[in-house]
């Protein structure tokens, strides 16, 4: 499998759980990697989260469904959430053909962000992780 096949833009943070995350002006942008919309495949509906919600690390932060799956995405950091992509409600698609761009889902306010950011892979970190778990599904 070619180490190119996705992107892994630089300036971001990467979970285990393919989701991105970018900072800017003390917020949190959050997405879904173009590894993980790769593997969810054509996604046809999105469940936002609520503004106002408070997310852990971990928590459901989004519901996608997609011909081959449905499922949660797990927010990547802790936080409140203070803007979702209502777009994606009406184009859901944005998650596999621009997923660091128009596809964000959500904005936080990180609660522990100087820790949680360092159990975040950097670009590099992400694309080894990528090759192996690749490996371990059978991709060429």
């Amino acid at each position: 499998m070619s180490e190119a096949k996705f992107k892994t833009p630089d300036g971001l943070y990467y979970s285990k759980d393919n989701m991105w995350v970018k900072i800017e002006d003390g917020k949190a942008r959050v997405g879904l990697t173009d590894y993980g919309q790769y593997l969810a495949k054509k996604i046809v509906y999105v469940e936002l989260p609520m503004e106002g919600d408070e997310l852990t690390k971990g928590d459901p932060l989004s519901l996608i469904e997609s011909g081959k799956w449905s499922g949660e995405l797990k927010c990547p950091i802790s936080g409140k959430v203070v803007e979702v992509n209502t777009e994606l409600e009406d184009n859901p698609g944005l998650l596999n053909t621009d997923p660091y761009g128009k596809g964000w889902i959500a904005v936080l306010k990180p609660s522990n962000l100087d820790q949680e950011v360092k159990e975040l892979m950097n670009p590099g970190e992400y694309d080894r992780f990528v090759i192996e778990d690749a490996k371990k599904r059978g991709f060429k």
